[in-house]
């Protein structure tokens, strides 16, 4: 797909009062920067600081907002009801993308290979019965590892339930999966090459993931093509689960046999300099600068079907 040449004015929201708003910032700030380089008239709107309004004249927006708000079709909605274009997945898809249980439910009905799960909503919630250890407890709805939590026995439960508790009120308890991590960028409904991280302290955490020099990545990730294959087959029927549009990031675990288990999909992937989008677009010869492009040429041409 060829980038529109027309100069437009894009307001990038950024910030937010998530989680995540730092990591939000960031992507907001190199978005911005990069659709400046582009010649690019470019606003930016920070919807956690005030009640926000777009600037006048506004021909796209780019959400590069991450967690509450921004990625769990709340803003989708509000952009919706202003006939504003903007990228990324329409808002029931971001609702089901941001809430993991939701997904989780999308994943099995379509046949989708994941980690098996159940969700906690009591922080007096004893171990459940039919399960042994080791497990993962993830806030059902945030995103970039915030709250995550290993269980490796029985004894550290009421603990790690508390602090991941203290994010969400639904709490997902899953088998943890032993492999490979791995994340399949989706653009224009397209995978793009995998990147296989491997964290140096063996945990991908949120620490981890925003720190430099804690993580070594991978891209394309070092596997043989019928591997490679099943596992951007994995990321592009996630995606597909939730009726995404435009682009996402599938994280994967592979396991040692190959087998790849979907985790969770980010419908609003980070676009920092560290972030797995990116480099998987570098990987097939799309610079930064270009992904930003496209990522508005997608939304763009869409509103130009609409009715």
């Amino acid at each position: 797909m060829k980038s529109d040449p027309k100069k437009l004015k894009i307001t990038v929201m950024l910030g937010g009062s998530g989680a995540e708003r730092e990591v939000s910032l960031r992507s907001g700030a190199g978005v911005a920067q990069a659709l400046r380089s582009l010649g690019h008239e470019v606003c930016e709107v920070d919807p956690g600081l005030e009640k926000w309004v777009l600037p006048k004249g506004t021909e796209v927006v780019f959400l590069a907002l991450h967690g509450t708000y921004g990625e769990d079709g709340t803003v989708q909605r509000r952009l919706e009801e202003l006939g504003v274009p903007y990228t990324g997945c329409d808002p029931e898809a971001s609702r089901i993308g941001f809430d993991k249980f939701l997904t989780k439910q999308r994943l099995v009905a379509a046949g989708i290979p994941t980690a098996r799960v159940m969700l906690v909503d009591s922080p007096a919630a004893s171990w459940p019965m039919g399960w042994n250890p080791p497990v993962v407890l993830k806030p059902a709805r945030q995103g970039s590892s915030v709250g995550l939590q290993f269980v490796e026995r029985v004894s550290d439960w009421a603990k790690a339930l508390a602090e991941a508790m203290r994010f969400d009120s639904h709490v997902l308890m899953e088998e943890k999966i032993v492999g490979r991590e791995c994340t399949v960028g989706i653009l224009d409904n397209h995978p793009l090459p995998v990147v296989e991280v491997r964290p140096k302290t063996g945990v991908y955490d949120y620490q981890t993931k925003y720190s430099a020099g804690t993580t070594e990545y991978f891209c394309p990730a070092p596997f043989d093509e019928e591997t490679t294959a099943r596992i951007q087959a994995a990321g592009l029927g996630a995606f597909s689960a939730i009726g995404g549009r435009d682009y996402s990031r599938v994280d994967v675990i592979v396991k040692p046999g190959g087998e790849p288990v979907v985790l969770e999909i980010n419908t609003l992937p980070g676009m920092t300099d560290s972030s797995l989008l990116p480099k998987a677009a570098a990987a097939a010869g799309i610079g930064y600068p270009d992904l930003c492009q496209r990522m508005v040429d997608l939304a763009l041409n869409r509103s130009r079907k609409e009715p």
